[in-house]
């Protein structure tokens, strides 16, 4: 498997644009959070994260693509379960269904992760360090507030066994130690 040094370098030759980079670093790093927590082996977590979008800059029109173009990049680099849940994380489109923990924990990861990136830009400092776990619950009732960050994928933490509050807890704890990656 792939380090995530590695990981990085990969997803540096298939993306090209900033924002995308930095939400990889986003859901890799709430991955690794979610794998501590459950015991799982974090770095593989990690690297699923990491490279979840990876075929992203390919695929945008073709969403049904996404996820399927993937599994010939990453082939022989990562393990079959990382490949599953990339297309998993994207069962829409893929019809992939998602089934392991590290499956939902992506689907779950891909979406807090914008959340709590748009919460952390409203603070007049737009450091994630000054965002609190009560404006992350305020922000995910707030249905107008992040409209595109997907609530009902968020919940797919709790399909892994963590509670919508912990999960909370985690994500912004993960993104607070990729702050400097993140530029927040």
């Amino acid at each position: 498997m792939i380090t995530s040094a590695e990981a990085n370098q990969l997803l540096k030759k298939h993306i090209s644009k900033s924002n995308l980079l930095k939400h990889c670093y986003a859901v890799g790093a709430i991955m690794r959070g979610l794998g501590e927590e459950l015991g799982e082996n974090a770095d593989e977590w990690e690297i699923c994260g990491l490279v979840h979008d990876v075929d992203f800059a390919k695929t945008e029109e073709n969403p049904a693509e996404h996820g399927i173009l993937a599994e010939d990049i990453l082939s022989g680099k990562v393990s079959e379960e990382i490949i599953h849940a990339i297309k998993a994380h994207n069962f829409e489109y893929t019809g992939v269904k998602p089934e392991s923990k590290m499956d939902n924990g992506l689907i779950a990861a891909d979406a807090i992760s914008g959340l709590v990136i748009a919460d952390t830009l409203v603070y007049p400092s737009k450091k994630i360090a000054d965002v609190k776990l009560k404006s992350v619950s305020k922000r995910f009732k707030a249905r107008d507030f992040a409209r595109a960050c997907n609530r009902e994928n968020m919940l797919y933490c709790e399909k892994i066994g963590i509670e919508k509050a912990r999960f909370f807890e985690i994500s912004l704890e993960s993104l607070k130690k990729v702050s400097d990656e993140l530029g927040l």
